[in-house]
Parts: C-alpha cells; sequence; structure tokens
C-alpha cells in the first residue's frame, strides 16, 4: 500500500489557496486489553535480530487513560499538509509544510498570510505521493538561517536542498541542491528529513516504487533508495560523508520500502521509523541512540516480522510494532515520543494511519514494546509533529492541524 493513498480531487492551487472548515473534536477510545508486540522469532529462522529496548526510565510503562484527552483543532484551510516542524529558535513557531511546494508559519495561533517559502514554481507533485515532502531545521538555525527541504522537482526525481532564511521569510532563490536522486517511479519517495543528536541530517528514502521492490533497491547498499542517510552539513559545503557511515557512503540504514516519517526522541535520542508496508504488514522500527550504524531494517525480505521475497536472514532488524491491513488500516504515519507538559504521555511513542485515523501509543513494559489503540479519528492522518515544548499535533489531508490536550 502506497502513502497518501486517496486521491482528492482539488485544483492546483497557490500557497493558502484552499479554505476548509474545522473538523470536528476527537473522542478517545476507551482502553482495551494492549496488543503486545515482542520481539518474535520470524519464520523458521530464529538468527534475525531481536526489536531493540530501551532502559525503562526513559519510556512509558502504562497507558495513558485516554478518556480525558482528545485531539483539538487549531487550525485549517491547508492545502494537503505533509510537515509540521519547530524552527527550535526559541519563537515557538511553527512550519507546515503543504505538499504543492509551500511551507507556512503558524504563530502566537495564527496562520500568517504570506508563506516562508513558496517553490511552486520547481515542485512536481504530479504523482499522488510526490511533492514537497520534508523540513529540518539546522540545530544552529538561530545563527545561520539554514533549513533544508525535501521535495520531488523535474522529472520526478527527489532534491535534498539547503535554503536560507530570516525572520518569516526563506529566500528561494539561495537554494543549494546537496543530492539529486533519480528515482524510477512516482511513489515511494520517503521524504522526511531530521536532525540527529549527533547534529547530522538524516533523510528518509523510499525504494524507489511500485510494488515488491523491483530493483531490489532495499537491500542494495550502493543504492540511496530504501535508506536512511546521514550527512554532515555542518563540516562539508554543502555537506560531507561522515568518517563513522558505515558504507562509505551516505547511506546510514537499509533494508526500508517507504518510510513516511522519521524522528529522533529529544530526550534519549532514539530514532524513530514509519515504514509504510506492501499488501499485509505496516511496521514502527526503532533504533536506539548507541545502536551505531548499518542496522538493516529487512524490505524486501521481509514485511514487518513476514517473510516477503524469502525466509528471513540473519542480522535483520525486527519491527517494534506492526499492524495487520485485516485490522483496517493501509499506511503507517510515523510519530513522536511525546515529551511535553502532560505527565501521563510522557514517554509515550504515538503514531498513526493514514487510512483508517487510528492513534496509537507504543510503551515498554518489562522490556517488551506493547501497542494500544488510544483513538479513532475519523480522518487521514498525513503526519505528527511536535514543538518546541514537547507537545503532539497531527495534520490531515483535510487542511486541519491537530493537538493532543486536556478535555
Amino acid at each position: 500500500m502506497k502513502r497518501l493513498l486517496i486521491l482528492l480531487t482539488l485544483p492546483i492551487l497557490a500557497c493558502g489557496g484552499l479554505t476548509k472548515s474545522v473538523s470536528p473534536t476527537v473522542t478517545p477510545l476507551a482502553l482495551a486489553a494492549p496488543t503486545v508486540a515482542p520481539a518474535p522469532q520470524v519464520g523458521p529462522q530464529p538468527e534475525s535480530t531481536a526489536a531493540p529496548t530501551s532502559p525503562p526510565s526513559t519510556y512509558a510503562g502504562s497507558f495513558p487513560d485516554a478518556v480525558g484527552y482528545e485531539w483539538q483543532p487549531i487550525l485549517s484551510g491547508l492545502y494537503r499538509p505533509v510537515d509540521i516542524q519547530p524552527a527550535n529558535d526559541g519563537s515557538g513557531r511553527l512550519f507546515i509544510i503543504e505538499k504543492n511546494g509551500c511551507i507556512r508559519v503558524y504563530e502566537n495561533g495564527q496562520l500568517l498570510d504570506v508563506p516562508f517559502l513558496d517553490i511552486t514554481d520547481r515542485v512536481n507533485e504530479g504523482g499522488n505521493e510526490m511533492g514537497l515532502l520534508g523540513l529540518a531545521f539546522h540545530p544552529d538555525y538561530e545563527k545561520n538561517g539554514f533549513f533544508y527541504i525535501n521535495y520531488t522537482g523535474a522529472g520526478g526525481h527527489t532534491r535534498i536542498s539547503r535554503f536560507q532564511a530570516s525572520g518569516n521569510s526563506a529566500d528561494k532563490n539561495s537554494e543549494a541542491v546537496l543530492l539529486l536522486i533519480e528515482q524510477p517511479y512516482q511513489n515511494h519517495n520517503g521524504g522526511a528529513l531530521a536532525f540527529g543528536p549527533d547534529g547530522h541530517l538524516y533523510a528518509a528514502l523510499g525504494d524507489g516504487g511500485k510494488a515488491g521492490d523491483p530493483f531490489k533497491n532495499g537491500q542494495n547498499i550502493n543504492s540511496l533508495l530504501g535508506k536512511i542517510l546521514r550527512l554532515d552539513v555542518t563540516s562539508g559545503d554543502p555537506y560531507s560523508i561522515p568518517t563513522d557511515n558505515p558504507f562509505d557512503s551516505e547511506v546510514w540504514a537499509y533494508g526500508l520500502r517507504n518510510p513516511w516519517r522519521i524522528s529522533f526522541d529529544r530526550v534519549t535520542g532514539d530514532l524513530w521509523i514509519g515504514d509504510v508496508g506492501q499488501n499485509q504488514w505496516e511496521e514502527v522500527d526503532y533504533l536506539p541512540e548507541n545502536w551505531g550504524s548499518g542496522a538493516n531494517f529487512g524490505w524486501s525480505v521481509m514485511e514487518g516480522s513476514h517473510a516477503y521475497d524469502s525466509e528471513p536472514q540473519s542480522g535483520m532488524m525486527l519491527p517494534v510494532a506492526e499492524y495487520s491491513h485485516a485490522e483496517g488500516g493501509c499506511s503507517v504515519t510515523g510519530g513522536y515520543v511525546y515529551r511535553g507538559t502532560m505527565p501521563e504521555w510522557n514517554g509515550v511513542y504515538l503514531y498513526g494511519d493514514y487510512c483508517s485515523g487510528k492513534v496509537w501509543a507504543l510503551i515498554l513494559v518489562n522490556g517488551q514494546w506493547q501497542s494500544q489503540v488510544m483513538f479513532e479519528t475519523g480522518v487521514t492522518i498525513t503526519t505528527f509533529g511536535q514543538d518546541e515544548s514537547g507537545e503532539i499535533y497531527f495534520a490531515s489531508d483535510n487542511g486541519t492541524i491537530y493537538r493532543l490536550g486536556i478535555k
């Protein structure tokens, strides 16, 4: 199944050209017995690497009581928002990507009229999974004004570029292209960007598209597709390859199909990945900060913890959570570990499904990961976001941004 699966009949619009009403407040589900997702033994060969865990003190050991909480709409009228990021400069602003090539600023409870960046003239949104897809601000953004985006441009190929900004305005002519990656098909572009605790830029790329990874990019360490890339954008101009990358290339981890949204836990530095499945299984992958490089998440040998192309092989990393399409889902949307002001949610990883609108909580109990549906939102979930205070948001294809809060 593909990312952003449902096609909408929408006109080609410039920034801010779509107006929609705010959707109703989303109510939580009553808690049921949790679905346990331990590190399973996959297939007849038990050599695959168990799903890693982290010290219990850093992640929640029990599920919150969701009854007292809800997803509250804070903003509407956006065009297909697909990413929500703070600049981490103390301003409290949120920067929201519209898929057609605009970045909008949400400041002091208001959406600013003038876009932060408008590159609709160079973004190719010709396929449903194409467009402006990812955003990350340099750790020293307050000083250097650098931010990075991932988008599909001419020919549908991926561009990871650096721009420079001042205040609420970016210079669209300041683009420096770090990577131009050829995409064989229109789907599975990945697109997420994030800075790790090491100060390096991480980029999530899909396997290049079509079904079943026809070029087997996921397991090919010489291809940049189906990977998590790691770039040193501070020492190099526009980047250099970190000396401790495992394959003397940009590749940091591999074996991914369509990693739609990645995030680093701001407390532990652990990496979280939502990897969209093929026909049956959606998965959440997890890499502790001290795990090191070269992790192989298994695609297309495995789909989730299940055999796909062949029997599982030794050394492949198993997901910490998965769910089947038989449960009503179709496409996982990776999220964030909550680190905000509501203590009951501290250390809970929240993620969702694009089609069903379900939101899960993932916690660590006695060394085993457990996942529980917390909310049935009733809307498509394109991305989650986290502000400077650690509060969590999600965006929907209906053009609305929601924030988790107390009723």
